[in-house]
């Protein structure tokens, strides 16, 4: 995303890591690795092209950024492309999940049984398009039951938890650890969970990253969230499977560390971590050249 800042700057969030998180998928997927040059310039670009649709600091809005790059050459087979296409597109966005006073609000989330949203050995840690058409049905038949948002657990055995329809699941236990999945390669590789993990580190959270047994732990749970791009973190209220359903408390450590990834956005507070990148929205200016003319 992109942000006006408080200094008046713009900036971009987290940006190096989602090129890593590209890249990884190219490496996954047989597509040529884009060089960061490349990416950094089409950044750019897009953001200063779009200057007037980057909404205002203070509003709680910020300009979307959304790098992709797809196939593009004259292939039927099955196999790598012989030509692939970069595009950066921006949208601005308000905050999503919120009241109109701006406040968190929570959800009731739906764990399912009924889809999967990725293979214990697929590719549901990249950043792919299919992973959300896989989602897509699984999402609307949650909704017509009453529930905004689902968690998927483990394709296998369906006990450990992976993630919500698109979004990293994270809890906070009622002994105060950070604790988030791991699932290397069915789970996406969250930037924004990397970033609250630092952040609860900060903090003197532990944090652990590990195999959640769904039914096993969840009963330790104080608070729970979806954590993405979008959102950063969206509280769930409460989550149900079957007939059974399991409510959780005021969301007092994610908001606070929401609060914290707000404010580094904002340019409210020191970016220690060095997450934001700022945007020249103007060219460079050339250098003086010497002149064989006297006076010139």
């Amino acid at each position: 995303k992109g942000f006006h800042t408080k200094k008046g700057d713009v900036c971009v969030f987290a940006d190096k890591l989602s090129w890593q998180r590209l890249n990884h998928g190219c490496r996954r997927f047989r597509m040529p690795e884009v060089p960061v040059s490349i990416w950094e310039m089409a950044i750019n670009r897009a953001v200063k092209d779009n200057m007037s649709f980057i909404p205002p600091y203070g509003t709680n809005g910020a300009l979307y950024v959304r790098p992709f790059l797809f196939g593009s050459g004259p292939r039927l087979g099955l196999g790598p492309s012989t030509e692939y296409t970069f595009v950066v597109f921006v949208n601005p966005v308000g905050s999503y999940y919120q009241s109109e006073d701006g406040a968190m609000q929570a959800l009731d989330g739906l764990v399912n049984d009924a889809y999967d949203r990725a293979a214990p050995l697929g590719c549901g840690d990249c950043k792919a398009a299919g992973n959300y058409a896989a989602d897509l049905e699984s999402m609307h038949s949650a909704k017509r039951l009453g529930f905004p948002i689902s968690l998927y657990l483990d394709a296998r055995e369906r006990r450990y938890v992976e993630e919500f329809n698109t979004s990293n699941f994270v809890a906070i236990t009622k002994d105060g650890r950070y604790v988030t999945p791991d699932a290397p390669r069915s789970v996406l590789d969250s930037n924004t969970n990397k970033v609250l993990q630092k952040l609860a580190a900060d903090l003197q959270l532990p944090v652990e990253r590990r195999p959640i047994d769904f039914e096993a732990e969840v009963d330790s749970f104080e608070e729970v969230g979806a954590v993405g791009t979008a959102v950063v973190v969206t509280p769930i209220r409460s989550l149900t499977r079957g007939d059974r359903t399991w409510r959780f408390g005021e969301p007092k450590v994610l908001r606070q560390l929401r609060d914290r990834v707000r404010a580094i956005q904002n340019g409210e507070m020191q970016d220690t971590h060095e997450w934001m990148r700022r945007i020249e929205l103007e060219d460079q200016p050339q250098k003086a050249m010497l002149s064989v003319y006297p006076g010139l």
